[in-house]
């Protein structure tokens, strides 16, 4: 499978679900960060052309991927799409996060009107409710994105969500992963014990403290993986 994770809107998670949500639960799934389409070779349309060329050719190569494309390149990105007819083709799917903002709910419609009009079908295209704090209803929260939806009649699904964790703020600029952290067997309460460090101790107690946050994280994840491909009933 090959996902294009897309808004254009900054600052919806697009990076955090494309590490946490979706290249863990795929095979061999590498996350393909379009973090600057024209870097250090001016800006050009024949440059942004090239690059994106050079990006569908790559993904040609592969059996699944994940595109991370920041929201700096999105209409790069598209405009490259638009150029190379039917290169939308290549992706089973475009995952679209929103945060509950009014600007990023209209910005997420934004984007998924310009992919269909370059021919997105709408089963292909995924919304996931991201930074849903514990307890609250996705409906109050995404308002604006579900009166759209009733209007389109389009399938939007209130249990594809990412709830708000702590955890994804501390593994930011970390190279570790969730499933790092969930592979790990140590027993810290007994090396907690053993220890008379203090330093020691604190660290032994943010690590387990880090793994219980993932036990809970992998679980919602886990849900809003499984919703996400249900078929409209």
């Amino acid at each position: 499978m090959k996902i294009c994770v897309i808004n254009f809107s900054g600052n919806v998670g697009k990076s955090t679900i494309a590490k946490h949500l979706l290249a863990p639960r795929l095979e061999d799934c590498p996350v393909i960060a379009v973090e600057s389409i024209n870097t250090d070779e001016g800006s050009d349309e024949a440059i942004r052309g090239r690059r994106f060329r050079e990006l569908s050719e790559s993904l040609s190569l592969l059996d699944a991927a994940v595109v991370d494309v920041g929201a700096s390149n999105v209409e790069d990105f598209l405009a490259g799409m638009a150029q190379l007819r039917g290169s939308h083709e290549d992706y089973d799917a475009f995952v679209l996060p929103v945060t509950p903002p009014k600007k990023q709910q209209r910005d997420t419609v934004s984007t998924i009107a310009t992919l269909a009009e370059m021919g997105v079908e709408p089963r292909r295209i995924r919304v996931v409710l991201n930074l849903v704090e514990p307890g609250e209803d996705p409906h109050d929260l995404f308002g604006s994105l579900f009166a759209w939806q009733d209007e389109e009649k389009r399938f939007l699904k209130p249990r594809a969500l990412i709830r708000t964790n702590e955890l994804f703020g501390l593994l930011r600029g970390s190279e570790r992963s969730i499933s790092d952290l969930l592979s790990d067997e140590t027993d810290y309460k007994a090396e907690i014990r053993k220890t008379t460090d203090a330093n020691e101790k604190l660290r032994l107690s943010r690590a387990l403290a880090m793994r219980r946050l993932a036990l809970g994280v992998q679980e919602d994840l886990d849900a809003a993986w499984e919703t996400l491909w249900q078929e409209a009933a």
